[in-house]
């Protein structure tokens, strides 16, 4: 098969029916099957001693079991399209649908945009329909959250999915193919749940939390430098190289850095998570009433950061000899 219609046209194929689709309802998805494997095995482990090595060896099994698996299973597709007794057009296409399947189930761009933009919507009718919408998205406490509060957790969700639920994606893809693209889908959903410093996951989760933080370490600020690129302020990387770290995560910060820059608004601040208090420190300076037209703002950037990222990748594809399998 050619780089065309084995990596060019998945990717492409993928990202379309993000685009269009995002996460349908009614399809079934690796992550939500990720999501149950990872919660009925933290409910048999963790408990007793020994609960860091425990999470430590369940996300090393997961993380291994995901990769090999994918590997496998698009070397066994691989195989069938170059049997002789295979339809060239059959065998093909097979490879095709399943690829682009995988990098359409790895991409989450499109969802988490319209639940922002419903987030805004509803807060603009009222207080408490925002704050059930906004709940969707996050992990903290909606409760109690002002309408600016709201406003600020929906745009730095929308921040953090561009590295977590794109740029980190199409990353992965082009460093290990389609097997490392739905690890690190793996990596993240472990992340998102045992990665936390409460009472109960603070042992359990520790080691999901910083595989999570190395596998974001490069998508995150590249994810920055693509937003501050997508605006046309290349000026505000120093506003991005100062306020990056000012997060409780190693790499949350740079893409809301990014956004508070470019936006002119801060960030960050004291949330509650599972009933507790953690004070975050605040990205930017200029604590201004958000609105609507910001949110179209950081939309726009979004989506620009993503097509640039889009191009990049299909650029290398063409530049360098990988498939999307590698390495094999």
């Amino acid at each position: 098969m050619t780089i065309l219609y084995s990596c060019i046209l998945p990717l492409l194929i993928g990202w379309l029916l993000d685009l269009l689709l995002g996460d349908p309802l009614w399809m079934p998805h690796p992550v939500v099957w990720f999501g149950k494997m990872i919660s009925l095995s933290e409910k048999h482990l963790n408990k007793g001693g020994h609960r860091k090595l425990k999470g430590a060896l369940l996300s090393l099994f997961l993380v291994i079991f995901v990769f090999v698996a994918t590997w496998v299973l698009l070397v066994l597709t691989s195989w069938v399209v170059s049997l002789p007794i295979t339809g060239e057009g059959w065998g093909e296409g097979l490879f095709l649908a399943l690829s682009s399947l995988i990098i359409f189930w790895c991409l989450a761009g499109t969802t988490l945009i319209r639940e922002v933009r419903q987030t805004f919507l509803a807060v603009d009718r009222s207080l408490e329909e925002g704050r059930k919408q906004v709940a969707r998205i996050v992990g903290r406490d909606t409760s109690e959250l002002s309408a600016q509060e709201i406003r600020t957790a929906a745009l730095e969700t929308l921040a953090e999915n561009l590295s977590d639920g794109v740029i980190a994606p199409f990353f992965w893809l082009a460093v290990a193919g389609v097997p490392g693209m739905l690890t690190y889908k793996m990596v993240n959903t472990l992340d998102s749940m045992i990665g936390y410093k409460t009472d109960r996951y603070k042992d359990f989760g520790c080691f999901a939390a910083r595989l999570d933080d190395v596998a974001n370490y490069i998508p995150a600020r590249l994810t920055a430098f693509l937003m501050v690129l997508a605006s046309g302020r290349l000026s505000l990387l120093k506003f991005v190289a100062k306020y990056g770290s000012h997060h409780a995560s190693p790499n949350s910060g740079y893409p809301e850095a990014a956004l508070a820059g470019i936006l002119n608004c801060r960030f960050g601040g004291p949330h509650t998570y599972f009933g507790q208090l953690f004070d975050k420190p605040f990205i930017g300076e200029n604590d201004r009433l958000l609105t609507t037209q910001d949110m179209r703002t950081a939309i726009r950037i979004n989506r620009i950061a993503e097509c640039i990222a889009l191009i990049l990748l299909a650029l290398l594809y063409l530049l360098l000899p990988i498939t999307p399998i590698h390495p094999i």
